[in-house]
């Protein structure tokens, strides 16, 4: 027999302990996606294009003040995050290319007991904007039970092209805030998941991503960010996890070794990549593209830049193949295409079947890295951001194989 004492701390914990949730387990917060079209039509060549030579700015001349907003993004993903006590609450672009979290760009930013100023200046010059400000310590709340105390953030008192949007909050590496501070440009700052991670809010310094590929709606809940860890409920298959590169200046971002085929074609080898969405295309090098596009018998539209197949070409096409720490992560034909329901809003026409796949613009070798792994593979397959040990993680999700396009 177990003392009443006993029996009744069981039966507490049996009641209760659905209920209760630890402190440092893994926690979800939603991501809204909005379709961002503010031209009426939009070039994805155009932009792609752009954000990689910012990136490639920042790794050829160690500027790390160079960079593409997100609110040039077809499809822009944010998350809302408070900021101060009383909370004012920021809706913010998430971003996997930086690691900066800064607001002020249309919601001002509220001082309150908790604002301390550092006097540090921080002014970030974009391909289509800029903002510069002042640096902050304060407390920001990404979710529930998700909140730092002193966290850095920029503060805006000049911001352009963020229109809609309050800032971002960058979940790239930390190495991305180098050279960010005028004062101290050697010194790194602290992201939020660093500081969740560090004072024990999380158990780790991981993030889990999952993204829906388009479903007909300009805004509405389009994903989930998990701090802490992943989400299984998430993901149909275990989670394939890839070591960052050691290959720079890939090894900076996200970036991970991996292989091509087209179908059993071989397309690239041994190839260094990134993920980022904050590109909306896959990159591929340029043989790379031109196996593929050989292969698939696309041609090059001159309307919207990108390739386009006919109805036939298309019945026939074959998996795109990202080899990845020995695990095959397929993108079907219906991933490879851009959303038909859209084609008006980047200057295609009604019918068409344009591909989302185009030219990094360097030869195999020749460039930073040789592959961009974009918002449009990360519609297909969770993905996980483990800074604890500098990894990539991707595994099968319902939209992996869903026709939504």
């Amino acid at each position: 027999m177990f003392p009443a004492s006993l029996l009744t701390l069981l039966l507490v914990l049996l009641i209760t302990g659905s209920l209760v949730k630890a402190a440092n387990s893994p926690t979800s917060v939603p991501i809204t996606s909005r379709l961002n079209f503010p031209n009426g039509t939009y070039n994805l060549v155009a932009h792609d294009r752009a954000r990689s030579q910012a990136l490639r700015d920042r790794s050829n001349h160690g500027q790390r003040l160079i960079d593409v907003p997100l609110i040039n993004n077809v499809f822009v993903y944010t998350i809302s995050v408070d900021v101060g006590n009383p909370p004012t609450s920021y809706d913010l672009i998430l971003d996997t290319g930086s690691a900066i979290t800064w607001v002020g760009a249309s919601t001002p930013y509220q001082q309150t007991p908790t604002s301390v100023s550092t006097h540090q200046h921080i002014s970030v010059t974009y391909e289509m904007g800029f903002f510069t400000g002042t640096v902050f310590l304060d407390t920001v709340t990404v979710g529930p039970g998700l909140t730092v105390v002193g966290q850095e953030i920029g503060v805006a008192y000049n911001a352009q092209g963020f229109v809609r949007y309050d800032g971002v909050l960058g979940i790239g590496p930390v190495a991305l805030t180098l050279n960010t501070l005028t004062l101290t440009p050697t010194v790194s700052v602290p992201t939020v998941a660093n500081r969740l991670a560090g004072e024990g809010t999380i158990e780790a310094n991981i993030l889990g991503v999952f993204f829906k590929p388009y479903g007909g709606s300009q805004a509405a809940t389009a994903g989930q960010l998990t701090f802490g860890g992943t989400d299984p409920a998430l993901h149909t298959t275990g989670i394939t996890y890839a070591f960052v590169t050691a290959r720079a200046p890939a090894s900076n971002y996200w970036g991970i070794d991996q292989s091509i085929t087209y179908g059993a074609a071989p397309i690239l080898a041994n190839a260094v990549g990134i993920v980022d969405s904050g590109h909306n295309l896959i990159a591929l090098a340029t043989e790379a593209f031109q196996l593929y596009q050989a292969a698939t018998g696309a041609q090059s539209d001159p309307m919207t830049g990108l390739l386009v197949i006919t109805a036939n070409q298309y019945t026939v096409m074959q998996n795109l193949n990202f080899h990845i720490d020995g695990r095959t992560f397929a993108l079907t034909p219906n991933a490879q295409i851009w959303p038909r329901v859209l084609n008006y809003r980047i200057g295609g026409q009604y019918g068409s079947i344009y591909l989302v796949v185009r030219d990094i613009g360097t030869q195999v070798g020749q460039g930073d890295y040789d592959i961009i792994n974009s918002y449009v593979f990360m519609q297909r397959f969770y993905t996980v951001f483990d800074t604890a040990n500098s990894r990539v993680g991707f595994a099968q999700t319902q939209f992996t194989a869903a026709n939504t396009n």
